[in-house]
């Protein structure tokens, strides 16, 4: 998940965004979902929410957040607000020098304790999942680390994300080259079939994952996953003020398991948040161990 860019942005006229009215709009998605837009970015809020108010024919951004508030759709429309100020910017095997090393190292770490307790269970949690390709490709390189043997472990991947339609889309797991435009030739042939609206996760892969509709704000909803061994949330924090990232990353702590490990985007650091988890740094990127 990725904050406002502005790629594909269709520019239409549109009623000023006051500094008055963005101040309330931030405040809001703030208050729900944890999201901080800074004000550098106030353009690109009204840019994608101008054609909105002609919809809904509303004559400002102060009647936008007046609808938001009161009116009997506001839950169908904070669902489409939360997919307007994201850009789910996402594929397979996004940033394969970092995959290598969850591979080589943190997976084979887990598998290897696991076995060594003679519990043949993983569980992974994927936050801010966008779309699914994220959750889809940890599933798939499970199935490549444990080959024939997968068939005797238990593996469970919770992926959630804050957008209804991402998650939809995640469900039906059918994808456009563009998505998977850095997937291996073989993994393709071996793991999705071609259908005519793009490529089909294969049901193996699909199985082990659960896909949920869920805000990292929700602290409540967060604490009744269940424990993880490995938590990936990629490109998602960097966009959280200070107070947000500390809770999250605390959720994160309290949900992983004993030696466990916390995965997130190369270009983001826990270093200034939490000494709660020890950075690991390997050829092809940092990860981050619970510390005891």
């Amino acid at each position: 998940m990725s904050l406002l860019t502005s790629k594909s942005l269709s520019l239409r006229k549109a009623p000023p965004l006051s500094d008055k009215e963005f101040s309330d709009l931030r405040a809001l998605i703030y208050e729900l979902s944890g999201i901080d837009i800074p004000s550098r970015r106030k353009y690109l809020l009204e840019n994608r929410l101008g054609a909105r108010l002609k919809t809904l024919n509303l004559r400002s951004f102060g009647d936008y957040y007046k609808y938001l508030k009161g009116s009997k759709d506001r839950n169908k429309e904070l669902d489409f607000l939360f997919e307007k100020i994201t850009t789910n910017e996402t594929s397979f095997f996004r940033d394969i020098k970092q995959l290598g090393v969850f591979k080589t190292f943190a997976l084979k770490n887990v598998v290897d304790r696991q076995t060594k307790a003679g519990k043949k269970q993983i569980n992974i949690w994927c936050a801010g999942c966008s779309s699914g390709e994220e959750a889809y490709t940890l599933s798939i390189l499970l199935h490549e680390f444990l080959g024939m043997s997968v068939i005797g472990w238990k593996i469970n991947i919770v992926a959630n994300d804050l957008s209804p339609a991402m998650i939809s889309k995640a469900k039906k797991g059918i994808y456009t080259d563009y998505s998977l435009r850095n997937t291996p030739k073989q993994i393709i042939s071996k793991y999705f079939t071609k259908e005519a609206e793009g490529y089909k996760v294969h049901p193996k892969i699909q199985k082990p994952i659960d896909f949920r509709l869920m805000n990292l704000k929700d602290s409540a909803s967060v604490k009744r996953l269940p424990k993880s061994h490995l938590i990936f949330c990629r490109n998602v924090i960097i966009y959280f003020d200070d107070d947000m990232k500390q809770q999250v990353i605390n959720q994160f702590y309290d949900n992983i398991l004993a030696d466990g490990y916390l995965i997130i985007g190369h270009s983001e650091s826990l270093h200034k948040y939490s000494r709660l988890f020890r950075p690991l740094s390997k050829p092809g990127g940092i990860m981050y161990q619970k510390a005891q």
